[in-house]
């Protein structure tokens, strides 16, 4: 077969064979069948940038889609399971369909849950924790081919939810849901830099568009819950205006794809991503890197970022910013001990380049090398390029490579990118 690419097509797959079980013991069966020398890794819905799906020449990526898709809601507990290959915007139609909602979603509806989760993928808020936050429980097929569940509280819970498929191929989770509420959306203008950790706690979701060259950002998106909206006096404050007609964040394309503007209230998963889910998301040709870093630190690291406007404008079809609250997961972006620099939450740098590889991997070593000193953390499904140092960044790391080791003992889930994290 020819090699699949990811949703983008700066990477291409390097595994031949591509295995589609339609049940869950046939998925037992792959992987016993497995070993450290023909590897098996996840493929979801392919909105990654960078190798962590990929198992190499040798391996089989594995798509879940065949697996049943039914989606179980359990009122009495405040939990919906969900097959790990369903996307969110999907899951999030079934919920509003009963009156249910998830607390929050990324600007994409189109991604896996099983892969946002495994990645530390995010919405933004500062009183909004990670997706992964929301697990409730999960099921995986380890690297002995064994089913394994296991409930917030288990010994192993916090290090099993993100680890970008190195435990096991998850087949199930189990994620909170809150009743259904509403949202309204508003696109501002003329926000200076020195006012964006101001900005981020307007509402209930916020997000800040800078390409970093002018002396005011972009666009501020601010998504209001409509019991809980946004104080004018305080976006006046901000000496931001309204937009006058529907944005995209990114200059040039069409706007039809961005989710409902102008204050208009509407359904939770309607407003709280960035695209709606029939339309292509974002500018399709592109690449994307991320970092995160404690909040506290956000005056100093976006005086860096600006430092960098020269070598990373010209590349750049738009940057974003938002504030994420902290979590116990051990590899969580936004992980925090409780007591350290990240106790009051996280902040994502966010950028969507063009798609021009070798220049984007250069741009983002510079970046890198600039938020280094804030402890910053790259996405792990995003690209970046000094693997070396990122265990460095979670104090669990170590804890977490011992459960690499119990629950895949034979290696039929490490691939390079583990290997470049030291396991």
């Amino acid at each position: 077969m020819a090699n699949e690419v990811n949703w983008s097509a700066n990477y291409a797959y390097r595994a031949q064979t591509i295995a589609r079980p339609r049940t869950i013991s046939e998925l037992q069966e792959l992987v016993k069948q497995a070993t450290d020398a023909s590897p098996l890794r996840a493929l979801g819905t392919r909105h990654t940038f960078n190798d962590v799906a990929d198992p190499g020449s040798a391996g089989t990526l594995v798509n879940l889609a065949e697996l049943p898709a039914t989606v179980e809601i359990d009122a009495e507990r405040r939990v919906v399971r969900v097959p790990a290959g369903l996307r969110y915007g999907d899951v999030a139609i079934a919920l509003e369909q009963q009156g249910w909602a998830l607390h929050n979603l990324a600007s994409l509806p189109h991604i896996s849950v099983a892969g946002a989760v495994a990645t530390a993928t995010h919405g933004s808020g500062s009183g909004n924790a990670n997706l992964s936050s929301r697990v409730a429980a999960l099921t995986f097929v380890d690297g002995s081919g064994e089913l394994v569940t296991l409930r917030r509280g288990d010994a192993d819970f916090d290090g099993a939810v993100v680890a970008f498929g190195s435990l096991g191929i998850v087949v199930e989770l189990e994620l909170d849901i809150v009743p259904t509420f509403e949202v309204a959306q508003t696109i501002y203008l003329g926000v200076p830099y020195e006012r964006i950790s101001q900005a981020l706690d307007l509402a209930y979701s916020v997000s800040v568009f800078t390409d970093w060259s002018p002396e005011s950002i972009n666009q501020l998106w601010v998504k209001a819950a409509v019991e809980a909206p946004a104080a004018e006096a305080s976006v006046r404050e901000l000496g931001a205006t309204p937009a006058l007609h529907k944005m995209h964040m990114i200059a040039g394309q069409d706007a039809a794809a961005t989710t409902e503007q102008f204050g208009a209230p509407g359904p939770w998963h309607e407003r709280l991503p960035h695209f709606k889910l029939e339309f292509q998301p974002s500018a399709g040709e592109e690449i994307q890197t991320e970092y995160l870093l404690p909040r506290r630190h956000i005056a100093a690291a976006v005086d860096a970022a600006r430092a960098l406007t020269e070598q990373i404008t010209p590349l750049l079809m738009i940057s974003e910013i938002r504030a994420i609250a902290a979590d116990s997961l051990w590899l969580s972006t936004a992980y925090s001990t409780g007591d350290d620099d990240w106790a009051d939450g996280a902040v994502a740098f966010h950028f969507t380049w063009k798609r021009e590889q070798a220049a984007v991997e250069q741009a983002s070593a510079l970046l890198e090398a600039a938020l280094a000193p804030f402890g910053a953390r790259p996405h792990w499904g995003k690209v970046f390029t000094d693997a070396a140092r990122v265990p460095g960044l979670y104090p669990k790391f170590e804890a977490f490579q011992a459960l690499v080791e119990k629950y895949d003992p034979r290696g039929v889930f490490r691939s390079d990118y583990t290997r470049r994290l030291g396991f």
